[in-house]
């Protein structure tokens, strides 16, 4: 089992003090104490690593030993998921950071059933976040996922026009995933619709052919890892 990582602003200097609820979660619900090792990053490619030397109910101290930066990965990976219901929502966020996404993009789609007030908005966006983060951390990234606002279809189809590989999942779809050329750079952006499905409008909206994964149909949650799987597996993980 790997080290446990934390997420930490500041990694200059010898030795580094995680407070605040990070160090609060590392000392108190992981009871991390002096001579266990843990990876502290910015979440942005950058990490130093070492071993506790004080460890108290406000933090943690740490001896960085080992320090260094992860590249950002090529090509950047973006899944634009349809706003599914209930525990859905998480599942999904959880998989598609553990996976390797790099951004993923909420949307309410016309059949999402999703109620687009401000408060409503900020909270479901808020959750969304924090589950990225915290999934990011157990899968040990350097680089975090990234949620970005919940999008509109307008929006979407914004992000499919300058994508160097747009990819648009329907069930009815005739070319399948695995024929598409995965680019070396760039955005690879991937739509995920909702259980209804991607509504005929939408469809023209964006303005891209789109592919199936296979014989079977997926449920929303889990269609937008299998995809972004099954591309990177032609890319980053080759």
């Amino acid at each position: 089992m790997g080290v446990a990582v934390f997420h930490l602003e500041g990694l200059s200097g010898a030795e580094l003090t995680l407070d605040g609820p990070e160090g609060r979660h590392a000392s108190v619900v992981r009871r991390i104490g002096p001579g266990e090792r843990v990876r502290l990053t910015d979440g942005r490619g950058a990490w130093a690593e070492g071993p506790v030397t004080a460890a108290s109910k406000t933090g943690v101290t740490v001896a960085v030993d080992d320090r260094g930066v992860v590249p950002a990965a090529e090509p950047r990976l973006v899944v634009v998921q349809a706003l599914p219901k209930g525990e859905r929502a998480e599942l999904a966020v959880e998989m598609l950071t553990e996976v390797g996404v790099d951004v993923i993009v909420p949307w309410n789609a016309d059949r999402s059933q999703f109620r687009a007030n401000p408060e409503r908005v900020a909270k479901t966006l808020a959750k969304w976040q924090a589950w990225a983060f915290e999934a990011s951390k157990q899968s040990r990234r350097s680089w975090f996922a990234e949620v970005a606002p919940i999008a509109t279809t307008a929006e979407v189809a914004g992000l499919l026009a300058g994508a160097a590989l747009p990819v648009v999942l329907h069930e009815e779809a005739k070319v399948p995933l695995a024929a598409v050329d995965v680019p070396s750079e760039g955005d690879v952006v991937i739509v995920i619709g909702p259980e209804g499905g991607i509504a005929p409008a939408e469809l023209t909206a964006f303005g891209v052919e789109p592919v199936r994964l296979g014989d079977t149909v997926l449920r929303t949650s889990t269609a937008g890892v299998a995809a972004a799987a099954a591309l990177l597996a032609r890319s980053r993980w080759t």
